[in-house]
């Protein structure tokens, strides 16, 4: 199951690479000022995680199920679903300038979040940020660097295989997730429907905080929105595994993926509708 996550992400940062243009990816980032800068990082990195806890301790969800709703909360970027949002106007181009910036920022920020979130619980949790570095440039920016250099190279063939990687990519995800949960039923079983609500609840906070921190109704806004909400499971499983060294927060962080896989895709069906570019 391991390797069928990892092929699926593969496939998906791959479709993104073909799909990027580097120009384009340069003038995203100037066209946001410092202001709209420092809105998207407290949405993308702080209030997620500030609504986990939040959570936590307003719902009898217990301490595993806080856990997994934290970390999940921490991790922004997942590819899932962002061709397919594409096709509804949304902008693929933000969708993917913002996941890089989302993986560059992640070494930096995580370490940070987690080790605070461990000592509110009186836990002392250190990620190693290289090693997170790792495992970012290996699932996230190898194959998106080969995504672009392919485009560059064969750029007929990319577009034929770039129409096949995202909706593999995103069927094995779903195929990755439906099979977990069924692995995990006994345990899915005796899981209060407090944490179901509480995923729920944060896939929701996620995109309503950049449309409230952002303001403006736009296309950028819009796609901004359901990529906040678009939470790196993989990640997450992966620090709950080999960092947090418990399985516990597992059924959580799969609650959320099912969650917000739910929140994207109804959120998807309403288009953007006017408003200017988010500039200031």
């Amino acid at each position: 199951m391991k390797y069928l996550l990892l092929s699926a992400v593969f496939m998906l940062m791959l479709s993104v690479g073909m799909s990027l243009n580097p120009r384009q990816l340069l003038e995203n980032w100037r066209r946001l000022t410092p202001s709209v800068w420092a809105r998207l990082l407290g949405a993308t990195f702080l209030v997620p995680p500030l609504i986990a806890l939040a959570l936590g301790r307003l719902l009898p969800l217990g301490g595993a199920a806080t856990a997994g709703l934290f970390l999940i909360a921490v991790v922004p970027g997942a590819p899932l679903m962002t061709r397919g949002v594409a096709k509804k106007g949304f902008d693929m181009q933000i969708a993917a300038s913002y996941q890089v910036w989302g993986a560059l920022l992640t070494p930096v920020i995580v370490p940070l979040l987690i080790a605070a979130g461990g000592w509110l619980y009186g836990r002392d949790i250190w990620v190693p940020p290289m090693k997170l570095l790792a495992v970012i440039a290996r699932q996230q920016f190898l194959p998106l660097l080969a995504g672009m250099a392919l485009m560059w190279l064969a750029p007929a063939f990319s577009t034929k295989v770039q129409r096949v990687l995202n909706p593999v990519g995103n069927v094995i995800l779903i195929v990755v997730l439906v099979a977990m949960v069924y692995k995990m039923g006994p345990a899915l079983k005796q899981v209060s429907p407090w944490v179901t609500l509480a995923a729920l609840l944060l896939a929701a906070g996620c995109l309503l905080a950049v449309r409230l921190l952002l303001g403006r109704r736009s296309p950028t806004v819009q796609t901004l929105s359901i990529c906040n909400t678009n939470r790196h499971v993989g990640l997450a499983l992966l620090l709950s595994g080999q960092q947090i060294h418990d399985q516990r927060p597992v059924p959580a962080i799969v609650a959320y993926a099912l969650s917000a896989m739910l929140v994207m895709g109804l959120y998807g069906k309403f288009p953007p509708r006017g408003g200017q570019e988010v500039t200031a």
